[in-house]
């Protein structure tokens, strides 16, 4: 190992005089090597590998020698959420402070929480004065041959998640978050980061010197330091598939709520333009569409999208504004974040970025019953940026405005600190019908391996579910697209298609779409594979949602085992499956409790799928 990486003298008083670290059940444990390395347990199998940590100021950090390790306290907590896969929260965690001094007898903390489904782990400095960030040298070790799923990093983070056994890119060797890692049959690791506040930026992977060695690079952060400060919590979910799918670790470490009333947070569908009719919003016949759409299905609202202040056609978006209360729907608004993409972008541009024009835009919204408001195009993750975003939630939250944030970085546990953040973007999803060819024949594999990587930490805009082709078409199955409305989790759920494509489908689906949850009492994880299958159970009160889909180009069996949703005796059955007859696509039917087995399978299409709902 380079000389750069190893900050620390050999550790000689971990073992023997310092405490086991352990997590509460005992599954997981951290072992410090005589490098200075950290090596993360889960059930005796290496999970994480930390091949380095630390970090520098300009002042501070270079040389450092460990100290001691010494454990600080139990931590049980539990929470009520708005959104997400799990409403009632709770969390149990042993955490440790190792204490390290640098060359200039300088004290930094690394603190250490190790949870029952993974560990979190920061930095924390006292005494800063006038003092700026350097770097930081916490570095994870994926072994070449190591099965991954890791995106290239982009602004938007907006890629694909594809399987790999080595490090090396096909453009750049810098990676985004979430990073799903396979270090053991069976034993998996979702690495990424939480709880950034004002003063932090958000950080990406690089391993350009060593393809086995994944290095944390914290976005520019110009802030001057003073007194204390501490780096966002670097993150890593433990354990089997069902551990990551089903873990609030993201939320559990970000800060609790900072909105006191919640109860004008509204969670549903919303009827969607721009994938079926791009520029769309310029057009107020078309507008009127898809308000009368989301008045047929029952819909609670309707974005209205870029270029909403180009209206033409018969009506400006006052005119909408006022056919809209009229149907009953409530309106959410694009806005261009006007940081990132302006010149050749949509607008509306530069009303949000000033705290004063912020303040009288939301104003003006919340006095025409405007709902919520999309933000698009942000600048990556520089610390500027992520305090934007801070801005944006807390003027939206003070009049009562929800908000999407699109073109934008992934969430970091903002939905638990900022509920109005119904959902986010970062995702290769189904907009891009609209841009390239590449989804077509990727999507499957695709949107079988996001339930495992992307939407584990935090709601994500997908906008799923279409049944007819945009600009490049889709040869997912009309069952796959339905499944994904509950495979995806998202506060607000975009329906994107053509209003004549959903009200051509059967009553059923029609009916499936009008009464869609898009919150979770609670989610389970059935069975799957990155990239192959993905089942996943979510209930909504006394009723189960199963969503299953088939990542594959060939058919596929996917057994359903029953028992693990709960004991409960339900009265019907409705399953949604695929014929393969594209001139009849669907087998909807129903069946009573004497019908129900513990265990149910079925043979999907290609690139197929199935939901059933248990009541």
């Amino acid at each position: 190992m380079k000389k750069t990486l190893l900050f620390f003298s050999i550790l000689m008083l971990l073992m023997g005089c310092s405490p086991k670290a352990v997590s509460p059940d005992g599954n997981i444990s951290m072992q410090i090597g005589e490098d200075g390395g950290i090596t993360i347990l889960y059930k005796g199998q290496t999970a994480v590998e930390l091949a380095s940590v630390g970090m520098t100021t300009a002042t501070r950090g270079e040389g450092l020698v460990f100290q001691k390790i010494k454990k600080t306290g139990n931590i049980v907590e539990s929470y009520e959420m708005v959104g997400g896969k799990k409403l009632l929260c709770s969390n149990e965690a042993n955490e440790y402070a190792l204490n390290y001094v640098d060359e200039k007898g300088m004290p930094l903390k690394m603190v250490m929480r190790l949870y029952n489904d993974g560990i979190a782990f920061r930095y924390e400095l006292s005494g800063l004065e006038s003092d700026t960030l350097k770097d930081e040298q916490t570095t994870y070790r994926i072994p070449e041959g190591t099965n991954r799923w890791i995106q290239r990093w982009t602004e938007a983070y907006e890629d694909f998640f594809p399987l790999s056994t080595t490090g090396k890119g096909r453009r750049s060797q810098n990676w985004g978050y979430p990073a799903l890692v396979e270090p053991a049959e069976g034993v998996f690791a979702l690495i990424t980061e939480a709880g950034i506040d004002r003063k932090q930026s958000a950080s990406s992977l690089k391993n350009e010197e060593d393809l086995e060695l994944y290095k944390v690079c914290p976005a520019t952060n110009e802030c001057v330091l003073d007194g204390d400060w501490c780096t966002p919590w670097r993150v890593v979910i433990i354990g089997d598939l069902g551990t990551i799918v089903e873990s609030t670790l993201v939320t559990d470490v970000a800060a609790p709520s900072r909105i006191e009333d919640t109860s004008w947070i509204k969670p549903g569908v919303v009827s969607w333009i721009y994938w079926a009719y791009n520029h769309g919003s310029k057009d107020f016949q078309i507008v009127k569409k898809y308000i009368d759409m989301a008045e047929t299905l029952d819909l609670p609202y309707i974005l209205i999208d870029a270029e909403w202040d180009e209206m033409a056609n018969g009506g400006d978006i006052d005119d909408a504004l006022a056919y809209a209360k009229e149907k009953g729907v409530k309106v959410l608004m694009w806005y261009n974040s006007s940081t990132a993409w302006i010149n050749g972008a949509g607008g509306p541009q530069f009303r949000l970025n000033k705290p004063e024009d912020r303040e009288k835009e939301f104003a003006w919204l919340e006095s025409q019953g405007v709902a919520g408001v999309k933000v698009d195009f942000f600048r990556g993750d520089l610390q500027e940026t992520q305090e934007y975003y801070m801005d944006i939630l807390e003027c939206a939250a003070h009049h009562h405005l929800m908000v999407n944030f699109h073109g934008a970085t992934i969430p970091r546990g903002w939905q638990r600190t900022y509920p109005n953040m119904v959902s986010v973007e970062a995702v290769y999803g189904a907009e891009w019908y609209n841009n390239l060819p590449i989804l077509t024949n990727r999507a499957a594999c695709h949107n079988a391996t996001i339930p495992f990587t992307r939407n584990v930490i935090g709601p994500m805009d997908y906008t799923p579910c279409t049944f007819s082709d945009s600009q490049h078409p889709h040869i997912t199955t009309h069952a796959h697209e339905l499944a994904l409305t509950v495979l995806y989790e998202s506060t607000l759920q975009h329906l994107a298609d053509k209003p004549e494509s959903y009200l051509a489908q059967p009553q059923e689906v029609q009916d499936f779409l009008s009464n869609l949850p898009t919150v979770w009492d609670e989610t389970r994880f059935i069975s799957g594979y990155p990239g192959e299958s993905a089942v996943l159970a979510r209930r909504s009160g006394d009723t189960w949602f199963i969503a299953g889909i088939n990542g594959k180009d060939e058919p596929q069996t996917l057994t359903i085992d029953l028992k693990k949703i709960n004991g409960k005796d339900f009265e019907t059955v409705t399953t949604f499956q695929d014929t393969g007859d594209a001139a009849q696509p669907w087998d909807i039917y129903t069946e009573g409790a004497a019908s129900l087995s513990e265990s149910r399978m079925f043979n999907c299409q290609p690139r197929g799928g199935f939901v059933m709902i248990l009541k």
